[in-house]
C-alpha cells in the first residue's frame, strides 16, 4: 500500500499489531508486517509516490477488510481506534453497516484509508 508519507504508519502499526500482525521488515521508506494466517502487508512511501492524497472513492483501493475476532473484539478495537488515528465511518449504523447479518466496524485514518474490521461468524446457527 503506497502512502504519501510514513506518518501514516502510526495508525497502521497500532491496528496491525492489535490484529496479530508482527513487524517483518523496515527500510527508509516503508515497513512490512506478517499476519497470523500468513498474510503479508507492505506500507511504503518514497520517491515514486505521487504527492496527491489518497481518495478511496477513485479507482483503486477502496478499503481493506480484516477478520478481527469476535463481536466483542470488534467492539474493543472500534472503541480504541480514535486514540490511534482512526475515525469511525457509518457510526449511525454500527455494527451492521454492511447488512443485518454482518458485524463490522468501518474506520478511516487521517490519510483517508478505510478498513473494515469484521467479526468472525458465530457458530451454532444463532442470529446476530
Amino acid at each position: 500500500m503506497w502512502v504519501a508519507d510514513l506518518d501514516a504508519l502510526d495508525s497502521w502499526a497500532w491496528l496491525l499489531g492489535e490484529l496479530g500482525f508482527e513487524p517483518r521488515d523496515t527500510w527508509a521508506v516503508g515497513r512490512s508486517w506478517s499476519g497470523p494466517g500468513g498474510e503479508y502487508l507492505v506500507v511504503e512511501s518514497g520517491p515514486d509516490v505521487r504527492a496527491v492524497p489518497h481518495d478511496r472513492w477513485r479507482p483503486g483501493l477502496n478499503h481493506v477488510a480484516f477478520w478481527a475476532g469476535s463481536e466483542s473484539d470488534v467492539d474493543v478495537l472500534a472503541a480504541a481506534a480514535a486514540e490511534h488515528g482512526w475515525t469511525p465511518l457509518f457510526a449511525d449504523r454500527y455494527p451492521h453497516a454492511g447488512g443485518p447479518s454482518h458485524y463490522a466496524a468501518y474506520l478511516e485514518n487521517g490519510d483517508g484509508f478505510e478498513v473494515e474490521l469484521v467479526a468472525q461468524p458465530r457458530t451454532g446457527g444463532g442470529d446476530r
